[in-house]
């Protein structure tokens, strides 16, 4: 799922590009998904670009906009997979169009578009996409200068770059004296803290050394300093670098963290320390546990598991089915371009039902895959608590409980049997 820095990077393309500039035409498909959820449609969205002047961009975390000359103006998030493409420009990473077919790299609009634009002289061309449809197109009816205090940027925490002048180390202490919940759980709360998603809070608790499932009212006034500034510092350094991995430090966990499952991973950092995943409730942490160690009481039913698990998927024999270790999942995980975070829900019954019912703008919803039958049974695991990863239109993060069918993050599934 892209996250502060990804966010920082198409707020730069559209201010050097689109701001500015006015918009000749406009076009938007009926998403039911991605315009309806939040109260609109295509055809209101696209008829509010037409004949408008883009006056300014920004962003807060997950969140990004254009302000107009005339209200309603844009206010957008990207979900699990969703993108700004500007034709003739490469606003995505080097990979990402590495892997498309030679036919696709021609098509305009792109695949999966949702909405696209064209301006006047100097033309400029400009699309929305998301393939599995989690991303949010809304409009606002406000003064463009208030924007930020208009739903849903004001229930928003604030962003760590944006704004230093209200995410101090006093609001930090604050925020984690009053409540009980891990500390990874604190970071990706959005209605805390704005931009943070799991690789930016497993980089910000390496660098800070600190437990990711420690309760986090247990830590001291210098740990919360320490902690200050590795968010400060990671999220800084990964907005000034656009995002571009390839311009992080050598010593970051990021280079590291993606191979869980995967023969041939690293699974050590350049200076020995061993890599390892934590679960609980279908959240994953990346951690190494020889220097990130407990101080305080930590979460229960915390798995740990090593970043390369050696183990192939065992294969059925004739006449019978594969046992299927439950202790530790041997589902592989696969980096995406954007560093998307990709959860999955077994659908089972009135269980399944009631989550759809309960999902709401769906910034940060996971996609509902069917179990398939005929596979290898996979015997029910502990409830564990779930930590959500909501933005503020979902309401306020909770942490709760969940059972096995949990949804996992980076790309893990579990449907029966576990598989890549």
């Amino acid at each position: 799922m892209p996250e502060i820095a990804e966010i920082a990077r198409i707020v730069h393309f559209l201010r050097i590009h689109l701001v500015g500039r006015t918009i000749a035409n406009a076009a938007a498909i009926d998403d039911a998904n991605v315009f309806g959820k939040v109260g609109t449609t295509g055809a209101k969205v696209a008829a509010a670009l037409t004949d408008r002047k883009v006056v300014s961009a920004g962003n807060q975390g997950k969140y990004f906009w254009i302000v107009l000359d005339k209200s309603p103006h844009l206010v957008m998030h990207f979900g699990m997979t969703g993108w700004i493409h500007i034709k003739g420009q490469r606003t995505a990473y080097t990979n990402y169009y590495n892997k498309m077919k030679p036919e696709d790299a021609k098509v305009w609009p792109p695949k999966f578009w949702k909405f696209h634009l064209k301006t006047d002289d100097p033309v400029v061309e400009v699309a929305f996409t998301d393939p599995r449809r989690f991303g949010r197109v809304r409009l606002v009816d406000c003064p463009g200068e208030t924007i930020r205090k208009h739903s849903p940027l004001v229930e928003n925490g604030p962003d760590p770059v944006v704004d230093t002048d209200v995410f101090t180390v006093d609001f930090l202490r604050q925020k984690m004296k009053s409540r009980h919940v891990p500390i990874k759980a604190l970071l990706l709360d959005q209605a805390m803290i704005s931009g943070i998603g799991n690789w930016v809070g497993d980089e910000v608790l390496y660098q800070a050394k600190f437990h990711p499932e420690q309760y986090c009212n247990e830590f001291d006034d210098d740990q919360i300093q320490t902690l200050y500034v590795a968010i400060r510092y990671v999220c800084q350094l990964a907005v000034d670098k656009l995002g571009d991995s390839d311009e992080f430090p050598k010593d970051w966990m990021f280079h590291y963290r993606w191979g869980k499952g995967q023969k041939g991973a690293a699974g050590h950092l350049p200076s020995g320390e061993r890599l390892a995943f934590l679960t609980v409730g279908g959240r994953t942490s990346c951690y190494a546990p020889e220097t990130q160690k407990k101080t305080g009481h930590i979460a229960p039913g915390v798995k740990e598991e090593p970043i390369e698990s050696g183990q192939d998927e065992p294969k059925p024999k004739k006449g019978g089915k594969a046992k299927v270790k439950t202790v530790k999942s041997e589902a592989k995980v696969v980096k995406n371009e954007a560093e998307t975070e990709i959860g999955s829900k077994a659908k089972s019954g009135r269980g399944a039902q009631k989550r759809k019912k309960e999902a709401q703008d769906g910034e940060d919803e996971e996609e509902v895959k069917p179990a398939k039958k005929g596979k290898a049974r996979v015997e029910p695991t502990r409830s564990k608590p779930k930590v959500n990863d909501t933005s503020a239109d979902d309401k306020e993060a909770k942490y709760t409980i969940a059972t096995n069918d949990a949804d996992l993050d980076d790309g893990r599934r579990r449907s029966g049997r576990l598989r890549k």
